[in-house]
């Protein structure tokens, strides 16, 4: 089996995903890049990637209940798999390896 990358932005949503638990859907996803990363990001960006990570298996869903607030709409809520989990373990260790090497970054 040949190794899985994942871009940036699927590496992003993944790790917040994994962050936000069951509060993990696509508004929240999006508010949370916009506000932590003062990054512009479309709603359907990141329904786009959340369905990808699904695909590739890194995350499930799962539809909740429908709120008074949302007009009745249900939301989908994703959760991290234990091969995403794995798998941002994985480049969580490989970019502090590389961090390391960087002479700027070292912790005297």
């Amino acid at each position: 089996m040949a190794k899985e990358y994942l871009g940036e932005f699927e590496e992003l949503v993944l790790t917040l995903v994994a962050a936000l638990q069951e509060d993990a859907y696509g508004a929240a996803i999006s508010d949370e890049i916009e506000r932590r990363l003062r990054r512009d990001v479309t709603l359907s960006a990141v329904h786009v990637t959340l369905y990808r990570l699904e695909d590739k298996g890194y995350v499930k869903s799962k539809v909740g209940g429908a709120t008074k607030e949302r007009g009745g709409r249900r939301k989908r809520i994703f959760t991290v798999t234990s091969a995403g989990l794995a798998l941002l373990k994985a480049m969580k260790e490989t970019r502090l390896d590389l961090w390391s090497m960087v002479p700027q970054l070292k912790i005297s």
